[in-house]
């Protein structure tokens, strides 16, 4: 059996950013379920933050798992439940992009407080803000849909 200990820091946007997911009760409900799905299909996650126009989640990956795979069935499904529940008033979609970054285990307390945190980063700064950061702080570069 392998032991393994790989956590990639997940960051992933609605479709143009746009911020479908407004009030905590529907967030949560969005949370709740990824996080369930998630579970059911043997994906550990660890930490979970779903805002308006994005989530942050802290993923431990599994022996036989790819980042793409793990991405592709939480974004696909989550949209697709969330349109069937009409949970919002327009079809729902996020963006196809993701970023995905390796967090080693001595880093895991201050990640651990930046997902959950994130109501009161965003007090401020703006989501497009942190987007930015993020790229320019990892050296990616942006893309436009």
């Amino acid at each position: 059996m392998p032991f393994l200990k790989v956590y990639i820091h997940f960051v992933w946007t609605t479709k143009k950013f746009k911020p479908l997911l407004i009030g905590k009760s529907l967030r949560e409900k969005v949370r709740i379920h990824i996080l369930e799905n998630s579970k059911e299909k043997g994906i550990f996650i660890k930490y979970l933050a779903v805002q308006k126009e994005h989530c942050h989640c802290l993923i431990s990956l599994e022996k036989d798992q790819t980042i793409s795979s793990i991405m592709q069935m939480i974004k696909g499904e989550s949209s697709f439940w969330i349109n069937k529940e009409k949970l919002v008033p327009k079809k729902f979609a996020w963006q196809r992009e993701y970023y995905g970054i390796s967090i080693s285990e001595s880093h895991l307390p201050r990640v651990k407080a930046y997902i959950l945190n994130q109501d009161i980063h965003h007090r401020e700064n703006s989501f497009l803000e942190e987007y930015e950061d993020l790229i320019i702080k990892h050296g990616f570069e942006r893309i436009e849909e």
